[in-house]
């Protein structure tokens, strides 16, 4: 196994090994370390079925089901994300995967079905550069914050389309708004890193409404500067693996009206994100 970095701060390509076949436990340990070096792992040619995307996530962890997207027949903890003409894209905002729960995944894997010929990339920033980067004033402050995450304010959109509060309410009631840290300490690497995102995150706790508002404008202009963010162009079979606990990202939704299809699955770890020592 190899991993080649694909930026400074983030993003490692991953080659000399096949998804669709059993993992060795030594290829899992370097997997395992190479998602806490690279934060995201990228792959090439994965022809990956549901029971392969399956057998991977399960080796790190219990795959978290996600009750708001479409799921693969059989396997209700693999997701659809299937967007074309008539289906666009409403996530547009860079975020890290579901802080609406208390306890949001320890990472995601996408794999990559129907690739428009241009466009579609998704986009990945290190919270851990971003947190680094700051000034040590800056950083003394952050640390002891807390902010609010909220699910109804993430699915807005959603919430508000035809039917959309009846088809999310069990959502809705299963997920009020949780509260973070806003430095958190990634349980395995010991390193820091920022933790709010434009998606989910409503407020900080403790400041008016104009300093929260103000400081959180700063967090996400800052964290997604290109010093800390890399950049994945999809081919089909590709795979991204991030570590959710020390990333955001996005998807670059500039591939309408072709159809772009990807299915995924986010790992739980029962570890609810801390600020540590």
């Amino acid at each position: 196994m190899e991993v080649k970095s694909v930026s400074g701060a983030i993003g490692g390509m991953v080659s000399e090994v096949d998804l669709t076949q059993p993992l060795s436990s030594a290829d899992l340990s370097s997997l395992r370390q190479a998602l806490l070096d690279y934060q995201v792992l990228f792959f090439r040619e994965q022809p990956m079925m549901p029971a392969h995307h399956m057998a991977l996530a399960t080796a790190f962890g219990k795959p978290q089901l996600h009750e708001a997207y479409p799921h693969v027949s059989g396997f209700p903890a693999l997701t659809v994300l299937d967007n074309d003409r008539e289906n666009p894209s409403k996530i547009e905002a860079w975020h890290t995967d579901m802080t609406f729960r208390a306890c949001p995944p320890l990472g995601s894997i996408l794999h990559g079905i129907k690739i428009p010929e241009r466009g579609g990339d998704t986009l990945f920033a290190s919270l851990s550069a971003a947190y680094e980067s700051l000034s040590g004033p800056m950083q003394s402050f952050l640390n002891g914050l807390t902010a609010v995450h909220d699910f109804r304010f993430g699915f807005k959109e959603s919430l508000s389309e035809p039917g959309g509060e009846e088809r999310l309410s069990q959502m809705v009631a299963d997920n009020p708004p949780v509260e973070h840290p806003v430095v958190v300490t990634h349980p395995e690497s010991g390193v820091k890193g920022l933790y709010v995102n434009a998606l989910f995150t409503v407020r900080i706790k403790g400041l008016t409404a104009r300093e929260s508002k103000e400081l959180l404008a700063f967090l996400y202009d800052h964290i997604v500067l290109p010093e800390h963010t890399c950049r994945f162009s999809w081919a089909p079979d590709s795979v991204a693996f991030w570590d959710n606990r020390i990333t955001q990202h996005k998807p670059v939704n500039d591939y309408w009206p072709e159809h772009r299809k990807m299915q995924r699955i986010t790992v739980d770890n029962g570890v609810r994100p801390s600020q540590g020592e």
